[in-house]
C-alpha cells in the first residue's frame, strides 16, 4: 500500500472481493480479461502503487500462456529477396516466444490474397491473433478488417480500414534522404518506386516531392520510373529515360542495387556520374559496390511496438492504438557525390 490506498479500497469502488483485486493486479488466473483490465485502470487511478506495481501492471496486462498469434506475409515478400522480413519476423516470433506465446506461420499466395480468401490458421481457429507483416492487396485487407480477432499490419496500413500498424517514417525518411542530395548540390533528381504499390512507397514518394517543393525543385514526371507493377512484383528490367537526373531516390536498398548495377550495364557510374539513395540500411545497401546511403529503419523497435500492441489487444479485445510510427536514421554511405560549388551547405539533422 502506498498514499494510504488499500486493495480494499480498489475492491469496495469496484464491488469485488480483495482476492479478485489482488489475482487482477499479480497478473494470476481467476479474473476475466475485462475485470482484470478496468482492476488495473482504477488501481492507477487511485493512486496504488506497491513498490513493485510497474512490474505487476506489466504482466497483468501481458496475455496468458497458451495464446498463438498468426503471422501471415505475401509470397512475394518470401525466398532472396525476403530477407528484411525474415528478420521483421524472427524478431517479432521472439519477442512473442518471450512472452509465452506461441506463434502460427503462413505465406499468402497470390489467388488467395487476389481473391480475400481466409487463411488456414482462421479457418482452422488456430491463432488468437493476426499480425501481417508486408502490404498486402485490398481485397485480403478488407476480408482481415472484418475478422473478429485481434488484427495488426506491420509495414504498411490502409486508411480505408480500421486496423492498427506499426510502420517506419517513411514520409519523414524519404524527405530527409532528398535534403542530403539537395545538400550535396544536386537539384535534377528523380525516384525510382511505383507509389501505387504500396503505402510505404506512397509514402516515401510524398517525402521526396515535398522536399523538392520546399527546396523550389522542378518536378520531372519522366524521373519517377517505377521498380514493379501495381500488384508488387518487381520488374526484371529498368529502363532509364533519355536524360538523366544528377541523383536517384529510391524507394527501398533492393531497388537502388538494382537500379546501380542497370546503370553500370550501360557505362554509368555510381557516384561518380550519378548518386543513388536507398531505404532500410539491410543486407543490400552494405553488399553494394559503391556501398548505399540509405534510412535505417528500426526493426527491433518495429517489432516490439507491434508486440507489445498485440499483447493488450490480446488482453483487451476492444484496445485501440491507430497507426504507430518509428522514426528512423539518415545512413551516410559511398553512393552519393557532393556537387556542390563550395556554397555553403545546411547541415541538417541526421535522426528523423
Amino acid at each position: 500500500m502506498k498514499n494510504g490506498v488499500k486493495m480494499l479500497d480498489i475492491a469496495n469502488k469496484l464491488g469485488v472481493s480483495v482476492v479478485t483485486v489482488s489475482n487482477a493486479l499479480a497478473g494470476r488466473d481467476g479474473v476475466s480479461e475485462a475485470m482484470r483490465q478496468k482492476i488495473c485502470e482504477t488501481a492507477e487511478k487511485m493512486g496504488y502503487k506497491p513498490s513493485n506495481t510497474k512490474t505487476e501492471r506489466k504482466r497483468a496486462l501481458l496475455p496468458k500462456p497458451g495464446k498463438n498469434v498468426g503471422i501471415l506475409t505475401s509470397e512475394r515478400f518470401v525466398g532472396a529477396r525476403g530477407t528484411f522480413y525474415w528478420e521483421l519476423t524472427a524478431s517479432i516470433s521472439n519477442k512473442l516466444s518471450q512472452m509465452n506465446v506461441s506463434t502460427v506461420y503462413e505465406c499468402i499466395n497470390s489467388e488467395n490474397e487476389n481473391n480475400g480468401t481466409q487463411p488456414n490458421m482462421l479457418i482452422d481457429k488456430k491463432v488468437d491473433g493476426i499480425i501481417v507483416i508486408g502490404q498486402v492487396h485490398r481485397p485480403y485487407i478488407e476480408m482481415l478488417s472484418k475478422v473478429t480477432l485481434p488484427v495488426i499490419f506491420v509495414d504498411f496500413y490502409d486508411s480505408r480500414y480500421d486496423v492498427d500498424s506499426v510502420n517506419s517514417d517513411s514520409y519523414n525518411g524519404c524527405y530527409v534522404l532528398t535534403d542530403h542530395l539537395v545538400n550535396m548540390g544536386h537539384r535534377k533528381i528523380g525516384f525510382f518506386g511505383n507509389f501505387n504499390a504500396t503505402s510505404s512507397i506512397n509514402d516515401r514518394f510524398l517525402g521526396y516531392l515535398k522536399c523538392l517543393i520546399e527546396n523550389g525543385l522542378e518536378y520531372h514526371r519522366e524521373w519517377t520510373l517505377d521498380d514493379r507493377n501495381d500488384r508488387g512484383i518487381l520488374y526484371t528490367d529498368i529502363d532509364f529515360p533519355e536524360e538523366l537526373p544528377t541523383a536517384f531516390v529510391c524507394n527501398c536498398d533492393e531497388t537502388a542495387f538494382r537500379v546501380i548495377s542497370a546503370l553500370r550495364t550501360k557505362g554509368i557510374r555510381v557516384p561518380e556520374d550519378i548518386s543513388v539513395v536507398g531505404y532500410d540500411n539491410y543486407t543490400m545497401s552494405s553488399i553494394c559496390i559503391p556501398t548505399i546511403t540509405t534510412v535505417e529503419v528500426d526493426i527491433e523497435k518495429m517489432a516490439q511496438e507491434a508486440v507489445e500492441l498485440m499483447a493488450k489487444k490480446l488482453s483487451n479485445s476492444s484496445y485501440k492504438e491507430g497507426r504507430k510510427v518509428i522514426p528512423g536514421k539518415l545512413i551516410i554511405k559511398e553512393s552519393v557525390s557532393d556537387i556542390s560549388s563550395g556554397a555553403e551547405k545546411i547541415s541538417k539533422a541526421a535522426m528523423l
